[in-house]
């Protein structure tokens, strides 16, 4: 499995690299919307023509049924594709000047017969700093991807791509990146903490919806049913709304409850009722750009009036607003969130604590996100503390210090492994689990703290420091391997050390003087 995995990251790496040298002098961020369309045009193409080819061969129930009749395919789930947008049609037309101004029209063409997908697509090909000759060879280069017969083969490729190119283009465009994109590893581990396995998944910050992905992925990968979840989000940036709705429709999600206005979640809630049994969101840093002024006496702040100059205690009341009787939560926010006493945040923190909502923190390690190096943390808000399956931890919050835990993907990137986020995401578990069974009935090894790792804490020990909640106060520093020999012993051999160095520093002093000397030069 693992060569296999190796292979399909060169494989999407290959085609990224080679894709971004089409790009010529056209910005990354430009560019992004160019390729995650054309990539979404193939897939719809490609599932498109599946259907078309049984329709033609009208064997069994599809005796008799027009492969041009829209309705044909609307019924099995997939776009209908007319003629003119058809990838093998644009592929045929791929080194003609007019090429831009005829994916455009099949965009068109496509929203036009999928109600759907109206004001997703982009159509931006015809511009005229976009240089015909490299679209032609984009056009080229994708249409190698899938190659195969099978359409579940063909999905899964162009979905993988669609996500990899997501994440390189983050890369690329640095801080702007961050703001659709969340890494895969950060969102993988609080998809395998809090488990959205039945119920309603929320993320009032869905960027380009890598949330709503790998929740799909969990309930798959654990032969859950997808029927038995629901997606709803909201996002306030149009062209990151329509990058979400893409990738949605390309990995056969409904988005349908996934909405954009460009007033975001504080101001222009899109679903004001909605209690959900899941959230996961990665809202932005430190936001002092919320409007937070205008919303001070907000129904949502039930624990405290948040900063109108920093928005991390408002993105958290507002997902507790929205989160069920018996759900559960994960908010990615700057460490600052953790031990701030400004502008009421200290209250807030000390409420949220005192009404038993905070159930653990993960302490993050630096270089995670594309966006920030700011030091970043994990909340987990859960309203299941009294039971519901796991044991009562009513009274007590887990930390998680992950400072030490990851990889560098390269000089200034760090990622999760899948070992890391296992004992990550296994960590709580245990910590939640009653009688040492893990969710499904998996049998687990009992929770124990670990100095420097992990730490079960009383509201004691919290209130003891101020309701401060940074993890390294609680977990301590990891305990060092004895190595036998006596403090006596070591103490002596520094100091050895210590006048060797002394000795060979004058020594060199000296040789400095005798060397300026030679030249005429004194120190006085």
């Amino acid at each position: 499995m693992a060569k296999e995995n190796n292979k399909s990251e060169s494989f999407e790496a290959t085609l990224f690299k080679t894709a971004d040298k089409l790009r010529k002098n056209m910005d990354a961020a430009e560019y992004k919307h160019i390729v995650m369309g054309l990539i979404f045009l193939k897939y719809i193409s490609d599932s498109f023509e599946v259907l078309h080819a049984k329709l033609m061969e009208g064997k069994g129930d599809l005796k008799g049924a027009d492969p041009e009749d829209p309705d044909e395919y609307r019924a099995d789930n997939v776009f209908f594709v007319p003629s003119l947008a058809r990838w093998s049609y644009l592929h045929s037309r791929a080194k003609q000047q007019s090429i831009g101004k005829d994916i455009d029209e099949a965009m068109e063409a496509i929203e036009k017969e999928n109600p759907t997908l109206k004001g997703i697509l982009p159509k931006v090909y015809a511009r005229p700093n976009l240089d015909k000759a490299a679209l032609g060879g984009l056009i080229d280069l994708i249409g190698n991807i899938a190659i195969g017969t099978e359409a579940a083969k063909s999905k899964d490729i162009l979905g993988r791509v669609y996500e990899y190119f997501l994440g390189e283009f983050a890369s690329a465009e640095g801080k702007k990146g961050g703001q659709f994109y969340t890494p895969k590893s950060i969102v993988r581990l609080m998809v395998e903490m809090i488990e959205p396995y039945k119920g309603r998944v929320y993320d009032p910050a869905c960027g380009s919806g890598g949330m709503f992905i790998m929740s799909e992925k969990f309930v798959e990968e654990h032969k859950g049913k997808l029927d038995d979840i629901s997606i709803y989000g909201q996002e306030s940036n149009q062209t990151t709304y329509r990058l979400c709705r893409m990738n949605l429709a390309l990995h056969s999600i409904d988005g349908s409850q996934v909405k954009w206005n460009n007033e975001g979640s504080f101001l222009n809630d899109a679903h004001k009722d909605l209690k959900a049994d899941f959230i996961l969101a990665n809202p932005p840093f430190n936001d002092s750009d919320w409007s937070g002024e205008l919303l001070q006496t907000d129904g949502r702040w039930k624990y405290g009036a948040p900063s109108a100059g920093n928005a991390n205690f408002a993105w958290l009341q507002h997902m507790i607003y929205h989160l069920s009787p018996k759900g559960v939560m994960a908010c990615v926010l700057a460490n600052g969130s953790l031990s701030s006493q400004s502008s009421n945040e200290g209250e807030i923190r000390k409420q949220l604590i005192d009404n038993d909502l905070v159930d653990c923190i993960v302490g993050l390690p630096k270089q995670l996100f594309y966006n920030t190096g700011i030091p970043a943390c994990i909340w987990f808000i859960s309203r299941k503390r009294l039971g519901n399956g796991d044991r009562k931890r009513t009274g007590e919050i887990l930390f998680i210090d992950a400072n030490e835990t990851g990889y560098m993907t390269d000089r200034t990137h760090r990622a999760f492994n899948e070992d890391d986020v296992a004992q990550l995401a296994s960590t709580y578990h245990k910590w939640r689990s009653k009688n040492g069974l893990l969710a499904r009935g998996a049998q687990a090894s009992k929770y124990k703290d670990i100095k420097g790792f992990c730490k079960s804490a009383s509201m004691d020990e919290i209130r003891k420091h101020n309701y401060v909640l940074t993890p390294g106060r609680y977990v301590g520093i990891e305990e060092q391997e004895d190595d036998g020999i006596p403090f006596e012993k070591k103490m002596a051999g520094f100091l050895g050390e210590l006048k060797e160095q002394i000795a060979a520093e004058k020594r060199l002093n000296k040789e400095i003087e005798k060397q300026l000397s030679n030249i005429g030069f004194k120190l006085e």
